[in-house]
């Protein structure tokens, strides 16, 4: 709680920044309405807001599941045969050239306005970040380490599960916590292409309609998942490595 307070102490100067410039600046609400204004407005709409809340949180999850597993399974490959590494690492970073915004409307029209073309947009754009820091950090393992399971006759899936995994999990923990940033939003665009429902839709529809202090109610929504998200993932990782708590002075009591 005590890490917090910078980060809140900051936030609320920035809130009170932009109450003050729309006070005192008699800024209309169709422009840029206050904080205070795009509270009431979002709960005055909760309803409506919570139920594309759900549909965009069930995509993100499922697609960002979708990516996890997907990722080990390469990083599996990747691992095992240094041939693979070498065919599959370039068509991984073309796949990041593409741009978002241009691929959202095509996975739309290729797979139409269901779940299908979020999880794959998901997917795809979470997919990278989390191959690469387990790739990475299975290249962090201590030589002398492997040498000694070599000598005990350890086999690759002994080595690789008792020594290349737990070295590369901390990584792992980094890598998924950029692609959980980029999970929501890419969500969102694919809803805002074209979808049923969702916040990418709710955007769409308010901004079509000029309220935007229902815009930027979404958005704080938005933000608001993506950051529990983000927490989310620092909670499993003191479950998953509780030994990190000895090096890392990040967490509480390593001080």
């Amino acid at each position: 709680m005590r890490r917090a307070i910078p980060a809140t102490i900051l936030f609320l100067l920035l809130l009170g920044t932009w109450q003050l410039y729309c006070t005192l600046g008699h800024i209309g609400n169709d422009v840029l309405p206050s904080p205070s204004h795009v509270a009431r407005a979002g709960w005055d709409d909760r309803g409506d807001l919570w139920a594309n809340t759900l549909p965009t949180l069930l995509a993100t999850t499922l697609g960002f599941t979708l990516a996890t597993v997907s990722a080990f399974l390469l990083s599996l490959l990747i691992d095992r045969w240094n041939f693979a590494r070498q065919a599959v690492m370039p068509a991984l970073i073309v796949s990041q050239t593409l741009p978002i915004v241009v691929l959202a409307p095509l996975v739309v029209i290729w797979f139409g306005f269901g779940l299908t073309p979020k999880l794959i947009l998901v997917a795809l754009v979470t997919f990278f970040p989390v191959t690469v820091a387990l790739v990475e950090g299975y290249s962090t393992t201590d030589p002398d380490a492997a040498a000694l399971f070599r000598s005990i006759g350890a086999g690759w899936w002994a080595t690789f599960r008792k020594l290349r995994l737990p070295t590369a999990l901390p990584s792992f923990f980094t890598g998924l916590r950029i692609a959980i940033t980029y999970a929501v939003v890419a969500t969102v665009f694919a809803e805002y292409a074209g979808s049923e429902k969702g916040l990418g839709i709710y955007m769409q529809v308010a901004k079509n309609s000029f309220r935007t202090d229902l815009v930027l109610a979404a958005v704080a929504v938005t933000s608001a998942v993506t950051l529990a998200l983000f927490l989310l993932t620092h909670l499993i990782e003191r479950r998953v490595i509780p030994w990190r708590t000895a090096t890392d002075g990040r967490w509480e009591g390593t001080k």
